[in-house]
């Protein structure tokens, strides 16, 4: 066992209370690579404990061991001192895990009530559902999270914002003592995440042991009282966080220095590329105008619901445009469709990787290869030297970590399968790529490797419109800034004029 993990993290909160929860020597073998390395971590009662680490550390791993999903090779896992064996998810919720995923599993169709309550809805005396106490329920919770979604309507309904709070909805609809959060606020306005904040404190406050990963610092260290740092599969550090200055964690997890996390290069901006004219939407966004230009990266921010993903959707061929004009290379273009918007030279890199981005049980390689066919195949024969010669060629530009390019891309962690996405997209060789949350659920050093790549292909002359609601990314990484707010461009800032107060106020109304 880690020497580091033998005695428990004394809380302030619980003083000498026993850990809830305790996994002793765990480690999990899959082929061609050891996920977990004899890892040990102890989580208490009114502690929230940070899991800290690159994606491909093994946290991902931990926590569907944790849920009933892996079976570990090697260790133990106690609750309450006496060793369990999590043989299914149902005997983890049973022992009292609940999770809060980074990506939502949830089911359009089925109404918000029947999503928090799946699986565990409430009976009536003949075992039929009791609709009017799980509507009643599910309202109760929602409420608890400041939310005024109805419990009737259908999920498909929902913004990608409400859909995350039904998903915490959901695992707080389980009785549990042990709450794993994995990237609970990827998708959240800051808002929401104050409220899930509040929740999470008043968890804490019942005695609750609280799992919460994230790879944003800021939010760790408002929320966590202790952490552990893993690295290559294995626990190589832990401590009180607010004790713990950020750039000793950042070297826990990465084994060095990053110093320059959006390493920008100067680029020679060159002319129009793309040129958009009061571009409106029926319902999302109106007269919307901008040119982008020859190796430049073009900012898009704003808040939850300003428009910025539907606008690169429309982009994109996705959705129809009620009016407006697209230009690309001095050619006016008609987007009809995705196809339309490839053959021209515009790709997407959705922010929903996982719903909208990749085939998840393909293996890496299809998937990096699908929408460039036509270079890996000879006379309607696919080639899979050529698909795999393709994809290596991303997946080592990108620093993709996988034990093999011909594993699914569903087994990798989050920030790896969005390297994916971006490889896929750039096989194409397109003239201009927008990137929707580029770095969405990616933890500090892989960041920086993929800021980089951005950076070195603006220098090759590929023109990129970004959109981040992430201001230091926004700022580090953009020439130009559009401001949207409500469905309108509130204005474009140059370089020389970005600074998170006058984008925020653009963004808020209050310029």
């Amino acid at each position: 066992m880690n020497a580091a993990f033998q005695q428990p993290v004394t809380d302030s909160k619980t003083g000498d209370a026993p850990a809830i929860l305790e996994m002793r020597g765990i480690s999990q073998i899959f082929p061609g690579v050891k996920a977990l390395d004899n890892v040990s971590i102890a989580l208490h009662p009114g502690t929230v404990t940070a899991l800290i680490g690159e994606n491909g550390a093994g946290k991902s791993t931990l926590v569907k061991i944790l849920t009933g999903i892996y079976r570990p090779n090697e260790g133990e896992i106690l609750v309450d001192g006496q060793p369990v064996t999590f043989a299914s998810a149902q005997a983890a919720i049973d022992a009292g895990v609940t999770a809060i995923h980074q990506e939502t599993v949830l089911f359009d169709e089925l109404t918000v009530a029947e999503n928090i309550f799946l699986g565990h809805a409430p009976r009536t005396r003949l075992r039929s559902i009791d609709w009017q106490t799980m509507n009643s329920r599910s309202k109760t919770l929602l409420t608890a999270l400041e939310s005024n979604i109805d419990p009737t309507i259908r999920l498909k309904d929902l913004s990608i914002a409400q859909r995350h709070l039904v998903a915490i909805a959901r695992a707080l609809s389980i009785e549990a003592r042990i709450v794993i959060m994995d990237e609970p606020t990827a998708a959240l306005s800051r808002k929401e995440i104050d409220d899930l904040f509040r929740i999470v404190r008043g968890l804490k406050d019942q005695g609750k042991a609280i799992l919460f990963i994230s790879h944003k610092f800021d939010e760790l260290y408002e929320i966590a009282d202790d952490f552990v740092v893993f690295r290559d599969g294995r626990a190589v550090g832990q401590g009180r966080l607010k004790e713990t200055p950020q750039d000793e964690i950042v070297r826990m997890m990465v084994g060095r220095d990053v110093e320059n996390v959006f390493p920008k290069i100067d680029v020679a901006i060159g002319g129009p590329v793309l040129e958009i004219r009061n571009y409106s939407h029926r319902t999302e966004f109106r007269d919307i105008s901008f040119t982008l230009r020859k190796g430049e990266i073009l900012g898009v921010y704003g808040l939850i619901g300003a428009g910025r993903s539907e606008l690169s959707q429309s982009l994109f061929g996705i959705t129809k445009p009620l009016s407006g004009r697209m230009i690309l290379e001095g050619q006016e273009l008609t987007i009809h469709s995705p196809q339309d918007a490839i053959r021209a030279g515009i790709v997407y890199v959705p922010e929903e990787r996982g719903r909208h981005g990749l085939a998840l049980p393909m293996p890496i390689f299809q998937n990096m290869t699908l929408p460039s066919l036509a270079r890996t195949s000879r006379h309607g024969f696919l080639r899979a030297a050529n698909e795999f010669a393709l994809a290596r060629k991303y997946a080592e530009r990108l620093d993709l970590r996988a034990a093999a390019l011909s594993v699914p891309v569903g087994t990798l962690s989050g920030g790896n399968q969005q390297k994916v996405v971006i490889g896929k997209w750039l096989a194409t060789a397109p003239k201009v790529i927008i990137l929707d949350e580029p770095t969405k659920g990616i933890d500090i050093g892989s960041k920086a490797a993929v800021h980089g790549f951005i950076s070195e292909l603006a220098a090759e002359g590929l023109s990129i419109i970004m959109v981040s609601s992430e201001l230091p990314e926004i700022i580090g990484m953009s020439d130009r800034v559009l401001v949207m707010k409500e469905g309108l461009a509130a204005g474009i800032f140059e370089r020389a004029e970005l600074s998170p107060e006058a984008l925020v106020r653009a963004a808020t109304g209050n310029a």
